[in-house]
């Protein structure tokens, strides 16, 4: 009965970790840009904002250079000459996705990076980390 039940336990945890590495990402639902709109940072429970005003293409580009070139992270949608770019960026353990979207809005002046988490209610920093880790990004 004991292995019956182990065996179950087991199948759960391989289903539930096949479902965070094999679900589609909705660019519908991810390419998206926040609510935000004060400069500086902003952060809730699994998500993080910095927006930055006399930001340009060149500074996109920087910045899109710089997650591309982050481990395990790929382009989602959009592109820099779109002026909006989405990431996933996915944890090396569990291969949790977390998004990042840049994005030129103002008439190309202000310049967002938009940072969030997929699943649960605590990114335990990681987004806002990733933000911080980019190139002429302070705290």
């Amino acid at each position: 009965m004991l292995k019956t039940i182990l065996v179950v336990l087991a199948a759960l945890v391989a289903a539930g970790i096949a479902w965070i590495r094999l679900v589609p990402d909705d660019p519908d639902r991810w390419h998206a840009t926040s609510d935000i709109r004060d400069l500086g940072h902003a952060s809730g429970e699994n998500w993080h904002v910095y927006r930055e005003a006399g930001a340009g293409r060149a500074r996109l580009e920087e910045l899109d250079a710089a997650l591309q070139a982050l481990p395990r992270t790929t382009r989602l949608a959009g592109s820099v000459a779109e002026g909006k770019v989405t990431f996933v960026t996915r944890s090396k353990l569990m291969g949790f996705p977390d998004y990042t979207t840049l994005s030129l809005t103002g008439g190309g002046q202000v310049l967002e990076i938009f940072a969030r988490s997929r699943y649960g209610r605590s990114d335990l920093g990681v987004n806002r980390a990733r933000v911080l880790g980019l190139p002429g990004v302070d705290e």
